[in-house]
């Protein structure tokens, strides 16, 4: 029970540096509306009479998806932050273990994740998108591990870095190419083998690829959409947790340990 609650108090300290960042909370309600409004709208207008499927809501769930994970991600980007300020030494030395500390992170990113992307479904409503409870039931599983394998890929990129600025620098070139090459934006089951060997390295690429999966269930056009069946997604991606959280959370402390 004290791991439990000390993980949930280190996320909720999370949650409330998030409130009171006002900028932060604009800009992850802007950035969907760039591309699901201006992005989305324009490909809609121009080549969604030549597709068997949506393209507009296509993206829509392609960028709720990748926000979640980005958004995830991002969040553990505040371990080097604290490791600046040395406010993960105090962490250290309470009687809680490592593991405890990373999760409550994790779950903390993820908390904000999930609460970043109520604007976007908003936003998705206003624009009269074919938004079914169906699609929010058969979503949501997909929205929490969206989630928990951004966290995971956020502590082991962070795990052997010791400094913001070159947190900065990494991050973009890792997090935006998956948005290319994952399916976000167009369906990547039909690329060539250089971009297929690339989308299969990206971790979003199974996240997307599940939510295509979850929605062909009721929408029978996203079947050709799909790259893997969601079982094995699922198992994909709890491969990749596992591995994500163990190393990360090993390089990380071994760092801690070398302060």
């Amino acid at each position: 029970m004290r791991e439990i609650n000390a993980a949930l108090t280190i996320a909720m300290r999370d949650l409330i540096k998030f409130f009171r960042d006002r900028t932060r909370f604009v800009f992850l309600l802007i950035f969907p509306v760039i591309f699901i409004g201006i992005i989305g709208g324009m490909f809609q207008q121009n080549l969604g009479k030549n597709l068997a499927y949506n393209y507009q809501m296509f993206v829509f769930i392609g960028i709720i998806v990748q926000s979640l994970f980005s958004t995830s991600v991002n969040g553990l980007v505040s371990l080097v932050r604290d490791r600046e300020d040395d406010f993960t030494q105090e962490m250290f030395v309470a009687p809680i273990s490592r593991f405890t500390i990373i999760m409550g992170k994790i779950i903390g990113s993820g908390a904000i994740s999930i609460i970043s992307i109520l604007g976007i479904v908003v936003y998705g409503l206003i624009l009269g998108l074919p938004i079914t409870y169906q699609d929010i039931i058969l979503l949501s599983p997909v929205f929490i591990i969206a989630t928990l394998l951004g966290g995971a890929f956020g502590l082991l990129i962070i795990g052997n870095i010791s400094n913001q600025q070159t947190v900065n620098m990494i991050f973009p070139f890792v997090m935006f190419p998956q948005m290319f090459v994952a399916g976000v934006i167009t369906p990547v089951n039909h690329s060539g083998p250089i971009l297929t060997v690339i989308s299969h390295i990206a971790p979003l690429t199974y996240i997307v690829d599940f939510a295509h999966g979850a929605l062909a269930v009721v929408r029978p056009e996203y079947r050709n959409l799909v790259i893997y069946d969601p079982i094995t997604n699922l198992l994909i991606i709890a491969g990749m947790f596992l591995v994500f959280v163990i190393v990360g959370t090993f390089a990380f402390a071994r760092t801690e340990r070398s302060k």
